[in-house]
């Protein structure tokens, strides 16, 4: 019995996939569940698994086709005698407005009948035909004639990386963003992880990182300042009750944000563990759609590649983004005296069209303030 195999339903953010190379190839064996072939989201990598055991009999897309939910990319044989479908060979010449090249004929082809050069013995040797310059080649004379053009490589970008540009280009267009900094002192929350770190560690599982100081410090200020937590959608305004929090994560196929669920609700343990969950999948594109979408805040951290101050795009429809910093040891003032500390500094790019410049201000200053007297954000509520 033949069984047709299916483009898995996707969300309602998400028409169609691309497929990456087959896993099996026509005529394998396969057993129900094996992976057959990915396919890539502008979101995350999904899994299209054999919907049962038997022999795959017919590839009807191949990589690089454009996909969309239900529709039959393979077929496979569960009985005997299965009578399989070699696919036709890809070309590797795109067809689309991409010039053919024709190969140059070989040695002999069309030069049989041209008589033998006659070899001069004398000193008066005539020159050599000098080949022609190339397009854009540069004088002679000038340092790099007669140098053959670097070769490029071209390639179609990831649909994750179309998505991530739309996005990108999106928030510019259509924000009013506005970058507010701040900078803050990680000495106290420094000496917090140094002396708890251990005995959370085997506590938990988990390291003791930074973001949970972090995320927690953001809801703290996030209730003292809800519009920072809000969206407009059309002429309204959204508020939301829950605190959504998406945690930028850099992986193979670029940058990804999953979402952390009712962030104001996890304890530093359960914060650590799922941003240390989310890396781990990301890596390996194991995310699902579901947890990519949905946020209501965002925190990036480009101090993890040693950046010292950025200003991070908004990720629409939310109205704000935290970007964290690379930690630095910097003469600051205390109580008079000049004192070396570990200092990051903190930007906060907001939606001025809903968030007015005192509430930004105001809330990235409640921020500092929480991750300077830490001890209340390592407590479990």
């Amino acid at each position: 019995m033949k069984i047709d195999v299916r483009v898995p339903m996707l969300s309602d953010s998400v028409a169609s996939g691309t497929l990456l190379p087959w896993r099996k190839q026509v005529g394998e064996t396969v057993a129900r569940d094996d992976t057959l072939v990915d396919l890539e989201t502008d979101k995350v990598i999904l899994e299209i698994p054999a919907p049962a055991s038997g022999t795959l009999v017919e590839i009807r897309q191949s990589e690089g086709t454009t996909v969309k939910a239900e529709e039959v990319v393979a077929v496979i044989e569960t009985g005997e005698g299965t009578t399989v479908v070699t696919p036709a060979p890809a070309s590797n010449a795109k067809t689309s407005g991409e010039a053919r090249t024709t190969p140059a004929p070989s040695r002999g082809q069309g030069e049989r009948t041209k008589p033998a050069p006659t070899v001069s013995t004398g000193t008066n040797l005539p020159r050599p035909p000098q080949p022609s310059p190339l397009q854009g080649e540069p004088p002679k004379g000038v340092v790099g004639a007669n140098v053959l053009p670097t070769p490029i490589k071209r390639e179609p970008m990831s649909r994750l990386r179309q998505r991530v540009a739309e996005r990108l280009v999106a928030a510019q267009h259509t924000a009013a963003m506005l970058t507010t900094f701040n900078e803050v002192n990680m000495q106290p929350v420094n000496e917090l992880r140094q002396r708890f770190k251990a005995e959370f560690e085997v506590k938990h599982g988990v390291k003791l990182g930074y973001m949970s100081f972090f995320v927690r410090a953001v809801c703290a200020a996030l209730r003292q300042f809800p519009v920072v937590n809000a969206a407009i959608d059309g002429n309204d305004i959204v508020w939301h009750d829950d605190v959504d929090i998406g945690i930028a994560i850099s992986s193979p196929r670029g940058l990804v944000v999953p979402i952390l669920r009712r962030a104001q609700t996890l304890s530093p343990a359960e914060i650590e563990a799922a941003i240390a969950d989310f890396a781990n999948r990301a890596r390996e594109a194991k995310l699902a759609l579901e947890e990519l979408s949905g946020g209501t805040f965002s925190i990036t951290n480009g101090g993890v590649f040693g950046s010292l101050l950025s200003t991070p795009i908004l990720n629409p429809p939310q109205s704000a983004i935290l970007g964290m910093h690379a930690i630095q040891e910097r003469p600051v003032a205390e109580n008079g005296q000049v004192v070396i500390r570990p200092m990051m500094y903190l930007a906060m790019t907001y939606d001025h069209r809903l968030i007015d410049g005192r509430d930004a201000v105001q809330f990235l200053v409640a921020v500092k303030a929480a991750l300077e007297s830490p001890q209340a954000l390592l407590q479990a509520d």
